[in-house]
């Protein structure tokens, strides 16, 4: 397409195949810091990652839905790609590789990353729809307030709340009480039900960077650092009194995240859609069919993860074959694995490219 904006396409492909290296490295027991969640309150470079690509969903809603009929039509395809995207995630949290090929109902996990992303598209772009632009503001802060309320005013059990991991930490209390044993740990999930209202928030406050992107306003790249950093230091403020938080997803988080993610497209976006310098088609690719990699990489490493041989997994097993050296620090083998998995997933999306294969989950 002509009017196809490169750099949305370009930071879509970076964050999944950001996503697939700080999800596969060679062991999680050497892994460097930076590729690594913050144990609790705070942010790394990691951190940012599934919030970017929330940020980008939101931005791909206004570019797809600015100018489409709001009819009944419109509302299936929402509801029909939300449940296709549920459903991928819960495939992936209840597969296993041997017969009966999914594993025990209390086993599965029923939140996670896509689930996550199926839910957000689908209120996100619910809201976009129906609301116009002044509207869509006063719902961001009515989310994010709102949830700051919730987390800190409300008791849990008759004990006053706490944002530390505790029972009586509310997200925590509600992910326990609704999904119980199947959480991705026993007392809380990272993708959990309460944390969903804010990332609402992330997706819709990368709609406002997808109608300044498709405006006719001039000096694009100013705006969007503009809104970068006012969202960072609003989001560093608020940390005082609600701390950064991604199992959370705090409210701090959420403006902190899409100030970075608005820093960082105004540079790719100055570099390639207004200087017209050509760089990073390898990301151009992968993002084109970005869920199918994300996918893939999943299912994949959970295979790999389950085919024993010895002792060991295929994953491990090639790890220890090919990267584990004497004259080379167990991170640096850990990173480079990742890094050969995300090379593999980038052909993939090359191929997918080229042969002109664009799978739309």
């Amino acid at each position: 397409m002509k009017d196809r904006i490169l750099s949305v396409d370009i930071f879509r492909g970076a964050t999944i195949l950001l996503m697939v290296l700080v999800n596969t490295p060679g062991t999680w027991s050497n892994v460097y810091a930076p590729f690594l969640h913050a144990d609790w309150h705070g942010y790394t470079p990691t951190d940012l990652v599934f919030p970017f690509f929330l940020f980008i969903v939101g931005t791909s809603i206004a570019f797809s839905y600015k100018n489409r009929t709001v009819d009944a039509k419109a509302y299936k395809k929402i509801a029909i790609r939300a449940l296709k995207l549920i459903a991928l995630g819960l495939f992936l949290g209840a597969f296993i590789i041997h017969f009966p090929f999914f594993k025990n109902f209390n086993e599965i996990r029923f939140p996670g990353v896509l689930q996550r992303i199926g839910v957000v598209f689908f209120f996100a772009a619910l809201l976009f729809i129906n609301l116009d632009w002044k509207k869509l503001i006063w719902a961001t802060a009515i989310l994010l307030i709102g949830y700051w309320l919730l987390m800190t005013f409300i008791p849990v059990e008759g004990v006053a709340s706490t944002l530390e991991r505790a029972p009586n930490n509310l997200a925590n209390w509600v992910d326990v009480k609704v999904f119980g044993s199947h959480n991705y740990k026993a007392d809380y999930d990272p993708e959990g039900l309460l944390s969903t209202i804010p990332s609402i928030a992330s997706s819709l406050l990368g709609v406002f960077t997808g109608l300044i992107l498709t405006s006719k306003q001039e000096k694009k790249t100013k705006i969007l650092i503009g809104l970068g950093g006012s969202l960072l230091i609003i989001g560093h403020i608020w940390d005082i009194i609600f701390p950064i938080n991604k199992a959370l997803w705090t409210s701090s988080f959420v403006l902190v995240t899409a100030g970075w993610a608005n820093l960082i497209l105004a540079l790719i976006y100055y570099l390639t859609d207004v200087k017209k310098i050509e760089f990073g088609s390898i990301f151009r690719y992968a993002g084109a069919n970005a869920i199918v990699i994300y996918f893939l990489s999943s299912f994949i490493s959970k295979v790999m993860g389950q085919i024993q041989i010895g002792d060991t997994s295929l994953h491990g097993w090639l790890f220890h074959r090919i990267y584990v050296h004497d004259f080379m620090a167990l991170e640096t083998s850990s990173l480079l694995y990742g890094l050969s998995v995300v090379l593999f997933y980038s052909l993939v999306g090359y191929f997918l490219y080229k042969k002109k294969i664009f799978i739309k989950v």
